[in-house]
């Protein structure tokens, strides 16, 4: 089952409970938001989880595009991507937590073929504030699902305030032995399915109120699904990475973790280019530029000559095509290709500005914050030139 067709059966098995398929948001929010990106499917939603109704109902399901910035440094392990795809699903003040979570047992055993020994899952256990999820523990244990008690680990919040509430997370086994610990203790065991019972909202002072409505909010990734549903552990051997894994290892040699790396910057870039941002040294294009430059230093560390030039406009194409995205990708290389013109200028006057002798010795905080203040270079640009 690739990712179109998993796609299709998660929404085709909520349509079948009432559900009503919503359409995805670009990964920029509405005007006004603080945040720079979309990072969930519930973000767009969020009007309506506090009490507003919905055009389409009180049962939703969606596939949404999001970008977390605050996985960036995980970026080049095997389950975190920088720009990925959430299958979710959201109930408006209509059933309950018990509900989601065995409809979700049930498509990821009887509709998507998972053993249900290679299952745990995670509760939240109650605190000073909220008592532990029983509801939740009833129906695992009835589903005969081994259940780990968690307070910090199953309780999800947007930030310090806002809707929030206990979650019950599905974890699936990737080991090559029968299933062994719990999901806090053994890595081996994937989240691939959060199921949040948003009830309470959180003030400024840490006080908790009920929302005006009971909601539930689901969310799975897409491409780590797709990629234990093919036996394999890591994100990157789903199938939307397959022309990057066919295309970029013969033009730029590189290890796993540095692959990884470049094809997941690149293809986030191109979805943020697709989304109408330009790089910039603030916000959005901030975030765009760290992703190209960071793909250029790996791909310079061991042949300078390497470049985004090189990079094959069928990537380009299959990205913008997978996300929909109204683009050629012409203007999308045009844009990758002046960034990189302007970061191989910042290198060259780096390299000069360090060939001072002021900047010989070991480099000080005063240093650092002196050549980023005056001279533009980031503090890691600057290591990696001194490690060169």
């Amino acid at each position: 089952m690739n990712t179109e067709q998993l796609v299709r059966t998660f929404t085709e098995y909520f349509e079948d409970r009432g559900h009503r398929r919503i359409t995805g948001s670009t990964l920029l929010p509405p005007s006004g938001d603080p945040v720079l990106f979309t990072t969930s499917g519930m973000h767009p939603l969020t009007p309506y989880l506090e009490g507003r109704p919905h055009p389409l109902g009180r049962r939703l399901v969606n596939v949404q595009r999001c970008l977390r910035t605050t996985d960036l440094d995980e970026i080049g392990d095997r389950t975190h991507l920088t720009v990925f795809e959430m299958l979710g699903t959201w109930s408006l003040g209509d059933y309950e937590g018990p509900q989601s979570l065995d409809w979700g047992y049930g498509l990821l055993t009887d509709g998507l073929g998972i053993d249900p020994g290679r299952l745990h899952v995670t509760v939240f256990g109650g605190d000073d504030q909220v008592g532990p999820d029983t509801d939740s523990l009833e129906l695992w244990h009835g589903r005969g699902v081994p259940v780990e008690l968690t307070v910090e680990d199953n309780w999800w919040s947007n930030g310090p305030t806002g809707p929030c509430g206990p979650d019950s997370e599905i974890f699936l086994w990737t080991g090559d032995t029968p299933p062994q610990s719990t999901p806090t203790r053994d890595d081996r065991w994937v989240e691939v399915w959060n199921h949040v019972m948003m009830r309470h909202r959180r003030l400024d002072d840490g006080t908790l109120v009920p929302l005006p409505q009971r909601n539930i909010d689901t969310g799975l990734g897409l491409e780590r699904l797709s990629s234990l549903l093919r036996g394999r552990s890591s994100v990157f051997e789903c199938d939307v990475f397959d022309p990057w894994r066919r295309l970029v290892p013969p033009l730029w040699q590189l290890d796993e973790p540095s692959l990884r790396l470049v094809c997941d910057h690149l293809r986030s870039a191109v979805v943020v280019i697709g989304d109408g941002v330009r790089p910039s040294n603030t916000g959005r294009g901030h975030v765009l530029r760290r992703l190209l430059r960071r793909v250029l230093t790996v791909l310079r560390r061991d042949e300078p000559r390497r470049g985004l030039g090189d990079l094959p406009e069928e990537l380009i194409r299959h990205t913008l095509d997978h996300f929909r995205q109204d683009v050629r990708p012409e203007p999308v290389r045009r844009v990758l290709l002046e960034e990189e013109h302007r970061f191989t200028r910042l290198l060259d006057r780096g390299r000069r500005i360090l060939s001072r002798p002021r900047f010989r010795g070991p480099l000080t905080e005063d240093d650092l914050h002196y050549l980023h203040d005056t001279h533009g270079l980031p503090r890691d640009l600057v290591l990696d030139l001194r490690q060169q």
